[in-house]
């Protein structure tokens, strides 16, 4: 490998924190050598505390990915099938209404079940929503600490479509996920990961400490100034207080690539084989398909994306190379012109070094 090899994605990285005052932290690593890793910015900026490896980000829909194998998990110790009815798992008072019979646990983890989500993101939808935060306005996000207060926002929407005949994206399908693994587990959500995905594969630095708690290496999640001159703000009123089910969970990229490792070779967890995990579960517009809480391409490369106010994360695997791409950004993808576009870059450095 030349030395000249990542120089472009490091002149862009270091343009765009010049520029746009991007931070967070782009890492790629081959089986356990670390090709490459840039740090930008800063993980506080009232006291400029710069960001380092082993800072922890926000990863809003990221997340996914550890509730799907929370469930899988869970199936593996015999609590729940994949293919029971939803109905039949969790409590009468945390059942949506609108929920049908017919909506499995499998159809949730794939994005299948149509139920109505309570953030809509497709635009052809009649509940499509733009503005993430706007949902704060009348729901606090400070009473947001058990995704069960999410549940006013969608239960008595209809479906948007009968269970496995699209791919819908849903946020509330995995809502309904962690309360369903708080439920079969008999613990509250986060302790169901943490002890249950986290620790089995050696996620040491990963956890969903609450947005108002004071914790070490945690990188806080910044909106840009409202004005050309004004100060930087904190994402506190964007987003909920605690992560749950459809994302939020706070890690670092060595702990992501721990977990993207450990779905690819299995035997971690109980039951849970990266067939379970990888296998396409949809038919695919294009080389993507959902799998169960990440996106798989027909070579076997795996991914999952997140993003919230405030909030980037990305993270991708190359089975053929073993080699990993993890973005965290305590800045959203809307506030920083080119972040994608340098994403892609090291995508493309890496699959080719």
């Amino acid at each position: 490998m030349g030395d000249d090899t990542w120089a472009e994605p490091t002149r862009l990285a270091n343009v765009l924190e010049a520029d746009q005052d991007v931070s967070g932290v782009l890492r790629v690593t081959r089986g356990t050598e670390v090709l490459w890793e840039v740090r930008l910015g800063y993980a506080e900026r009232a006291h400029r505390i710069p960001i380092t490896s082993s800072t922890r980000f926000a990863t809003a829909s990221l997340g996914k990915m550890f509730t799907a194998v929370g469930i899988l998990d869970a199936a593996g110790r015999g609590e729940l099938a994949l293919d029971d009815p939803v109905v039949s798992l969790l409590a009468p008072e945390d059942r949506p209404g609108t929920l049908r019979d017919d909506v499995t646990v499998h159809h949730l983890l794939s994005h299948t079940s149509g139920i109505a989500d309570y953030f809509e993101e497709d635009e052809d939808l009649p509940g499509y929503r733009e503005d993430y935060g706007a949902l704060w306005e009348t729901l606090p996000t400070y009473r947001v600490r058990d995704y069960r207060a999410l549940l006013p926002l969608f239960a008595d929407l209809p479906p948007v479509c009968p269970p496995g005949t699209a791919n819908h994206y849903s946020n509330a399908g995995y809502v309904l996920l962690g309360i369903l693994l708080a439920e079969v587990s008999g613990l509250p959500f986060a302790d169901a990961v943490v002890t249950r995905v986290f620790e089995p594969a050696g996620l040491t630095a990963s956890g969903y400490p609450a947005l108002d708690e004071v914790h070490p290496d945690v990188a806080v999640g910044y909106l840009r100034p409202l004005t050309p001159e004004g100060p930087w703000r904190t994402n506190v009123f964007s987003v909920p207080a605690v992560g749950g089910g459809d994302g939020g969970a706070v890690v670092s990229a060595p702990d992501v690539e721990r977990f993207l490792r450990a779905v690819r070779t299995g035997g971690v967890w109980r039951g849970v084989t990266p067939e379970l995990v990888l296998t396409p579960r949809f038919e695919a517009d294009d080389r993507w398909a959902p799998a169960y809480g990440v996106d798989v391409r027909d070579d076997g490369v795996f991914c999952k994306d997140g993003g919230d106010p405030g909030v980037a994360a990305f993270a991708r695997l190359n089975p053929n190379t073993d080699t990993t791409v993890v973005l965290l950004a305590n800045i959203g993808w809307e506030d920083v012109d080119g972040l994608s576009g340098l994403l892609r870059l090291v995508i493309d450095t890496a699959d080719t070094a």
